[in-house]
């Protein structure tokens, strides 16, 4: 990515500061379905890219990855076999965990959604693993609201505050 990318800051009272840097998103069941970017998803990574770095991490199940995502401001990651959820956990403590926001839907990213200073479980399409939901900040319905909710301080401190 080029530059330094601004951040996302938000004061939530009665929780934290939010100093959000990177948005760490799985690919299929989060972003995608069946290998396939969701519709708008497009438009929604380009505007986060202008104030965090967007990297995909995902182990490719479809094979499509590189070829949906090509000419989109993101990092793609893909993971070796065996242990993604060891995997997406250290990618985001790579990156630093504090200044991560993190968004998944499967079992192999419950690790992740954890660490992050803020997690989103999306439930979609694909459904969601009650695993990854447990240990989300946030739940959202689908991708969109997911996105969005970043997007919106005034939602991001209506939800979290205490």
């Amino acid at each position: 990515m080029e530059g330094e990318k601004s951040m996302i800051s938000v004061d939530v009272p009665g929780y934290d500061r939010l100093n959000l840097r990177f948005l760490v998103v799985d690919f299929n069941g989060t972003i995608a379905l069946d290998g396939e970017l969701l519709p708008a998803v497009t438009e929604r990574i380009i505007e986060l890219a202008k104030n965090l770095e967007v990297h995909v991490v995902t182990a490719d199940t479809f094979g499509s990855c590189r070829k949906v995502l090509e000419g989109l401001p993101v990092t793609l990651h893909v993971l070796g076999v065996g242990q993604e959820d060891q995997a997406k956990l250290s990618y985001v403590k790579e990156l630093g965990r504090d200044a991560c926001v993190a968004i998944g839907n499967g079992r192999n990213d419950r690790l992740m959604l954890e660490a992050a200073e803020l997690g989103i479980c999306v439930v979609g399409d694909e459904c969601c693993a009650v695993s990854a939901a447990s240990r989300a900040d946030v739940m959202a319905p689908d991708i969109l609201s997911a996105l969005n909710f970043i997007l919106d301080e005034k939602r991001l401190t209506a939800t979290l505050r205490s």
